[in-house]
């Protein structure tokens, strides 16, 4: 059960903004176990696997220190091969005495921490789909305690190497300004479905039966503003449709909604309602 491929619509890169490039790649490297795939005086593309690129970071010039109770990223999620390798990512953050946070969400065991920016960080493992409950289209999550004994007597006890080759990315969770114009936005115009809702202030939405490939949430303030050009965070995220026939589709949705779509070297780019950027790839 693949949820990030086709015929499914998922995240597969996150690009940021940031304030010193070289500060960040001594963190993304050193603590978060990416590699380095491409390289330029102020921007860097990361990688897992050697081959494909799921984050990109890029040297703002005059930036701002990171501006809270604004739109744009709560954190992106990668996701983990195994459970094991959850473990190997916990016993590498506690060798540094580094502070996570961390949460059993009963889809999903999850670490959490900021980069040197406070852009927010989640690395997680899926439990098994077939344990996964379902009622009526919802799936049950919830945000537990972590038990980091049975996490860590599971499996092989590898030393850490980095991310594994199989790690993906997994998810993204953003911080908008009214979740109504959001839902309305990722499910009318993008096509996604809401598979769970935390009250009114957030919601996760997916496609092919996925926990969530998208949270959105008002945690930051409902009414919130964008940030400024120059803060570090999100720049865009890149989103991938089945086919061109199904990008077309979501192309014509997005703008029957009102939203627009533009094409920037040589990919189609539109904003949710609350500016955060999203790449229509395929």
């Amino acid at each position: 059960m693949n949820f990030h491929q086709s015929p499914n619509t998922f995240v597969r890169q996150v690009n940021l903004k940031v304030q010193n490039l070289e500060r960040s790649l001594a963190y993304y490297q050193a603590v978060i176990g990416f590699k380095i795939l491409n390289q330029s005086a102020t921007k860097a593309e990361l990688t897992a696997d050697g081959k494909t690129a799921l984050l990109s970071i890029e040297q703002l010039e005059d930036a701002f220190p990171k501006q809270n109770h604004t739109t744009g990223l709560y954190h992106f999620a990668l996701l983990l091969p195994k459970r094991s390798d959850l473990a190997s990512v916990e016993r590498h953050f506690s060798a540094l005495n580094l502070r996570i946070g961390s949460s059993d969400h009963l889809v999903s065991e999850a670490l959490y921490l900021s980069d040197p920016d406070g852009n927010g960080i989640e690395i997680y493992v899926d439990r098994d789909p077939d344990s996964w409950n379902w009622h009526e289209g919802i799936v049950d999550m919830a945000t537990e305690p972590l038990n980091f004994t049975d996490l860590l007597s599971s499996g092989e006890q590898a030393a850490w190497k980095g991310l594994p080759a199989g790690t993906i990315m997994g998810h993204i969770h953003l911080h908008v300004s009214k979740l109504n114009e959001a839902e309305h936005f990722y499910t009318k115009g993008l096509g996604f479905e809401v598979v769970n809702r935390y009250g009114t202030q957030a919601l996760f939405i997916s496609t092919g039966k996925y926990h969530h490939h998208i949270g959105l949430n008002t945690w930051a303030g409902v009414g919130a503003p964008p940030p400024h050009p120059k803060s570090p965070g999100l720049e865009s995220f890149v989103l991938v449709l089945p086919n061109e026939e199904a990008r077309n589709r979501v192309i014509t949705q997005v703008r029957e909604i009102g939203a627009s779509v533009r094409e920037e070297s040589g990919h189609f780019v539109t904003e949710d309602p609350s500016g955060n950027r999203i790449q229509l790839h395929i």
